[in-house]
């Protein structure tokens, strides 16, 4: 396991300045948000000029990229043709894990199984793995839902978010049964009451969860994903975070 931050812990910068600030914070590694309207890098952005975001994703300043996080607004066929071409730049940059957003709730099963064997198949032709991230407000808020998908779905893992399990519906409840189906992490400190707090003041055991994740053979990233919040040093927060994870690896 090694540590790595997102992108979206700046989620106001360019993308070359959330990857610079992340070197400046010291870390070596990175994920990177593409997404509708970011300032990062969009799935438009992808598909209008492959060239051009392969040379963005290249200029990391000195970050070994470690996965994407996906999300596209588009329907019908052309939400399948910009994914396409995502995965060809995940590809070209020896990037293996790329995160897409589970269906809303309410959303039919089998129209997200559906859904979810295209992504696999288009991702596995790349070579990259595909993981849908446990979130409140979509299918996989649920850890039951959640698995049942990766059963039906050969080959679909979970980008496990804690802070979703224990801030939302489920709060209080066991995701162990997710672990052996984890691609990706994305970590910050949370309470059943505060879905962000500062790192040392919430319930997330990292130690704990290392080592259950380290009894499945995760080898992948553990990847921070804090927002500024009011009267906190963002700065110091991510270096606590990147510090302590580290110390437990």
């Amino acid at each position: 396991m090694f540590v790595s931050a997102s992108t979206e812990c700046f989620p106001e910068l360019s993308l070359e300045g959330a990857l610079t600030k992340l070197t400046d914070l010291e870390y070596t590694r990175a994920e990177i948000a593409i997404r509708p309207n970011s300032p990062h890098l969009t799935p438009e952005d992808v598909l209008a000029d492959p060239d051009g975001a392969l040379h963005r994703c290249r200029d990391t300043h000195r970050l070994t990229l470690v996965a994407f996080f996906l999300e596209i607004a588009a329907k019908g066929p052309a939400y399948y043709e910009q994914f396409a071409v995502c995965a060809k730049l995940a590809k070209a940059m020896k990037v293996v894990s790329v995160t897409v957003p589970a269906a809303e709730l309410g959303t039919p099963f089998n129209a997200e199984v559906e859904r979810l064997r295209e992504l696999v198949r288009i991702a596995g032709v790349e070579g990259v793995l595909v993981s849908i991230k446990s979130e409140v407000g979509r299918v996989s808020q649920d850890p039951e839902t959640a698995l049942a998908l990766c059963k039906t779905v050969k080959g679909l893992g979970v980008t496990l978010d804690p802070s979703h399990y224990i801030c939302g519906p489920h709060a209080g409840g066991s995701y162990d049964q997710l672990l052996p189906y984890v691609y990706h992490t994305q970590l910050r400190d949370s309470t059943r009451d505060k879905f962000q707090v500062r790192v040392g003041q919430g319930e997330i055991e990292y130690g704990r969860l290392i080592s259950q994740l380290a009894r499945f053979h995760y080898t992948r990233a553990l990847s921070v994903n804090i927002v500024k919040q009011p009267d906190v040093d963002h700065d110091t927060e991510l270096r606590k975070l990147r510090l302590l994870l580290e110390s437990l690896v």
